[in-house]
């Protein structure tokens, strides 16, 4: 049903029901440009818009600068895009999910639009801010730097102010980074260690946070924890993220990447371990305490939350081909070796990732223990079920 205010403006538009418009052309023709433009427009007027896209061939789902992605960030809804052979619905699949809790409010922004994040802390007074908002990914950094500085950076600093003056609060928790430690020999890599060579922006706007989230502490005794997530998968994840990039690439028939000649090792962690530690380090803040000067000491902690078992990317992919045959996403003749092809290490990248969880196993008895083929079993099965 309409609201009374869309009810008047559909009248005025002579609309009796949902309206569709359709946009057809040529191939690079500036359908998609024409529609960031439009959307815009018609959710001025107090209108919801959605979009379904038909793709001829086969396509990338909702990772940066494809068509879907494009037009959620231009404010559509909801975008359904359907090729022949598979389908995709954005953003609603999370949204329902979540919408059977009672307590669940879901307010779309922009963590950089500091009148919004203003108005929402003055409204819902939190105790508690979990804060995982961020432009993620490495390599989009390089080529994307505005987005990070946005949202990372600008994005952050409301979230710092808002806290700051925000009287209920006990405890700010945000995601960090394992892209923190850089180039860094030592591993495993320790909360101790020093983390002052960023080999990525992404890295470097990370590392900030933490720098601002540690003078927040100090200046406005604000009790905060930052949470060094390490190489994140499972299901519903980032589908830039390399096992789900991997994944749509083999469905595809074309050949997957493998920097470093294979000679990469990652820390994955799976989500759901990543979940359960930060619901435990929201419930308990750094204390708040003075130092022998009298002063405070700055309540700011920070965790690495990781796996602490690096795996091999070779037999990571050995292991996601197998759980996708498994969940018969492919086909038992499947030729992985013909669909691979090892290239050189990237800018930003690092050749690998080990979490020193001991800190969090000390301060909150807690350490990830998901083993690989079972998080990649997950996200096998979910695949399945959620582009069948």
């Amino acid at each position: 049903m309409y609201s009374e205010k869309k009810q008047a403006l559909a009248a005025e538009l002579s609309l009796k029901r949902p309206a569709v418009l359709a946009v057809s052309g040529a191939h690079n023709s500036g359908k998609t440009t024409l529609l960031e433009k439009l959307i815009p427009l018609l959710r001025a007027r107090g209108l919801k818009v959605g979009v379904i896209k038909h793709d001829g061939h086969d396509f990338t789902p909702d990772v940066p600068g494809t068509d879907s992605f494009r037009l959620r960030e231009a404010g559509a809804e909801g975008v359904a895009v359907f090729s022949g052979s598979r389908y995709l619905l954005t953003e609603e699949f999370r949204l329902n999910e979540l919408a059977k809790y009672p307590t669940f409010t879901f307010v779309k922004g922009n963590i950089a639009d500091k009148e919004l994040i203003t108005e929402l802390f003055e409204k819902y007074k939190p105790s508690v801010v979990v804060n995982l908002a961020a432009q993620a990914g490495v390599r989009y950094s390089i080529t994307n730097p505005d987005a990070y500085v946005e949202s990372n950076l600008v994005g952050f600093f409301n979230i710092l102010e808002a806290c700051r003056h925000c009287e209920s609060l006990e405890h700010l928790v945000y995601a960090s980074s394992s892209s923190v430690y850089g180039s860094n020999k030592k591993v495993p890599y320790s909360t101790d260690d020093k983390v002052d060579n960023p080999v990525s922006l992404y890295a470097a706007t990370k590392k900030s946070n933490e720098l601002m989230a540690h003078a927040y502490s100090k200046l406005y005794n604000i009790p905060s924890t930052g949470l060094r997530f390490f190489t994140v998968y499972g299901p519903a994840g980032r589908p830039d993220m390399a096992y789900f990039g991997f994944t749509n690439k083999l469905v595809k028939g074309e050949t997957i990447k493998i920097f470093n000649y294979g000679n990469c090792k990652r820390d994955f962690t799976y989500v759901d371990d990543i979940v359960e530690g930060v619901v435990r380090v929201m419930k308990k803040a750094p204390d708040k305490k003075n130092g022998e000067d009298g002063l405070p000491i700055p309540p700011y902690a920070v965790y690495n939350i990781g796996n602490q078992n690096p795996e091999n990317l070779l037999d990571f992919v050995q292991i996601l081909s197998e759980e996708l045959v498994r969940a018969k996403v492919l086909p038992e003749d499947y030729d992985f070796e013909a669909h691979k092809e090892l290239v050189p290490m990237q800018p930003g990248d690092v050749p690998v990732t080990y979490a020193d969880t001991s800190a969090l196993e000390r301060d909150f008895g807690y350490k990830p223990s998901t083993s690989l083929r079972t998080g990649l079993r997950n996200f096998a099965e979910w695949y399945a079920e959620f582009y069948k």
